[in-house]
């Protein structure tokens, strides 16, 4: 429905402006609060009142002989659309014949679980970049909810038609990695009754001593006898805990069913790129040299300062990496790019932005969404699950304690920028007051309809006769799967999936309470058959896109 309107406007606005020098403005397309007001409303007259100095009502009142007369002339919204009509201050409502009913429902059974794929962003090439943490030890719920945005934004992208591709920012190099191997080195030698200082900024937890006994299990005492400084020693444990950690997180990932296109090392620019992006910005005029520092414009593209990029010991901020990085991306032909970053890194944005453009790319193009910290809750009281590291709580502790489904929906339940309340007892809850069992209940049920069924070759079925409030809700719900999704690839924010399929499985639930699908009228039933399982195909689509499982029984 959504579709041939925007359609039929954009049609009507190109009249309109033909002897005008105006931009067609972009304008929203609703459905109304109350039915009285139509199926669908248009606000385009709102969005061209500043610009042609006329009241809203008055550019609706005009506009509304232009779509009479394109509908007159299109044979499908002629067939689908019964009128138009103008509201005060400014709205063109369109209301639609009952055909539109066996219309979008016809369309679902054709597409299945393809229907609301579109092609919406064809042609864009998005690189999204998420977790990316440093293989220093375990996945804590925050990169959860990192990984649980991501994936499903990836999904939900590529159903619009968006050519994406998911990556993970290995930092694999650096005093971390260094200090990481320290601190394992020190727990192998206390195997062997060695006492060496443990570094003042090592890592703690079971976590590293379990990949020192790991060591001495594997390779025996052959560096029992090393010196603490031993750099070949230490490149061994540095090199040997990163993989291992590495593999743990990779497995963690796997638990919640998110995976990457691409793991970038960063040890890779420091070979060519890093020394060549330095190049490319003295050449475009945007670094100096003060106080035995490289410095870098930023403030000449909208920082509030410049930054170091070489420290005057001659050692590399963050920063040199991260442009390289970035620099690297657009070169692989990425045009949109999407970061999700901690709230650690709000400051980090705007000097990011600015590297981009001091290399000539456009900042517009980088995204960079902060992914807001999540509390645990128990029993309405903020809570600690017992962690293998005294100070956070890991993501594979979540997943064991609620399991992959809750630990993925949950996490999507909020705008990203909105810090989460995380509800463990709820999370495992089997009632209606946890979306997951709400939606995975409403697919469950419909599954046991179709399979318990008597009739089961519904495809004949005489659509016109779904005409109760409950039936017309939830195929006008179904009609704006698609722009839920273009919207939620739009503004990169998954949780609008969530949202609307709670609306829907709350529709479905009220539609179920009173309209019996099973009835002695057979060819009402067949009609109901045909809408319950249009429904589940949509139910399961979305949950899919969300990473959440649709089970046939419960």
């Amino acid at each position: 429905m959504r579709t041939l309107v925007n359609e039929l406007s954009q049609k009507v606005i190109r009249t309109y402006l033909e002897h005008n020098d105006l931009v067609p403005p972009e304008f929203e397309i609703d459905m109304p609060n109350q039915e009285v007001l139509g199926d669908l409303s248009v606000n385009v007259a709102f969005k061209l009142s500043k610009a042609l100095r006329k009241a809203p009502f008055k550019i609706a009142q005009e506009l509304l002989p232009l779509y009479e007369a394109i509908v007159r002339d299109d044979v499908l919204a002629r067939d689908l659309i019964d009128k138009i009509e103008v509201a005060k201050p400014g709205f063109i409502n369109f209301f639609f014949k009952p055909a539109i009913a066996p219309f979008i429902l016809k369309k679902i059974h054709a597409a299945g679980r393809e229907y609301g794929t579109n092609e919406y962003g064809k042609g864009e090439k998005v690189l999204i970049e998420f977790v990316s943490a440093n293989p220093t030890g375990p996945l804590t719920i925050a990169h959860g909810r990192q990984a649980c945005i991501g994936d499903s934004l990836a999904s939900i992208m590529r159903t619009c038609g968006y050519d994406v591709s998911k990556e993970f920012y290995l930092n694999d190099g650096g005093n971390q990695i260094r200090i990481l191997g320290l601190s394992v080195f020190v727990r192998y030698l206390e195997l062997y009754g060695r006492r060496e200082s443990f570094p003042e900024d090592g890592y703690q937890g079971d976590y590293i001593a379990g990949i020192a006994a790991r060591v001495k299990a594997e390779k025996g005492d052959i560096f029992a006898k090393k010196p603490i400084s031993d750099k070949k020693t230490l490149a061994f444990f540095s090199e040997y805990a990163a993989q291992l950690i590495l593999d743990e997180i990779k497995n963690d990932l796997r638990a919640i069913a998110v995976s990457f296109d691409t793991y970038y090392p960063e040890s890779t620019l420091y070979k060519s790129k890093i020394k060549a992006v330095l190049e490319e910005l003295k050449k475009r005029d945007f670094c100096y040299e003060e106080e035995g520092a490289l410095w870098l414009k930023t403030t000449a593209k909208g920082d509030d300062k410049d930054r170091v990029l070489i420290k005057s010991d001659k050692t590399y901020t963050y920063l040199v990496p991260d442009i390289a990085y970035h620099k690297d991306k657009f070169d692989r032909g990425f045009t949109t790019l999407i970061n999700l970053l901690g709230p650690d890194h709000h400051g980090y944005i705007s000097r990011l932005k600015a590297s981009v453009a001091a290399l000539g790319y456009d900042s517009e193009k980088l995204h960079v969404m902060i992914v807001q910290l999540t509390t645990l809750y128990k029993n309405g009281e903020p809570f600690r699950m017992s962690t293998r590291k005294g100070t956070f709580v890991s993501l594979r502790e979540l997943i064991d304690e609620v399991g992959a489904d809750a630990t993925r929906l949950f996490f999507l339940m909020k705008l990203t920028d909105s810090h989460l309340d995380f509800d463990l007892e709820l999370a495992k809850e089997k009632s209606q007051d946890n979306p997951v069992y709400y939606f995975q209940y409403a697919y469950a049920r419909i599954s046991s309809i179709l399979r318990l069924a008597e009739i089961q070759d519904y495809t004949d079925a005489d659509l016109v006769l779904l005409k109760e409030p409950e039936e017309l809700r939830l195929i006008k719900l179904m009609a704006e799967y698609s722009n839920v999704l273009i919207t939620a690839a739009r503004q990169h924010e998954p949780y609008r999936v969530v949202d609307y399929l709670r609306e829907l499985a709350a529709s479905f639930h009220k539609f179920y309470n009173r309209c019996r699908v099973m009835s002695d009228d057979h060819a009402l039933s067949k009609a109901r058959l045909y809408l319950v399982w249009c429904v589940r195909e949509v139910i399961g689509g979305g949950l899919g896109l969300l990473g959440v499982s649709q089970p046939e029984r419960m």
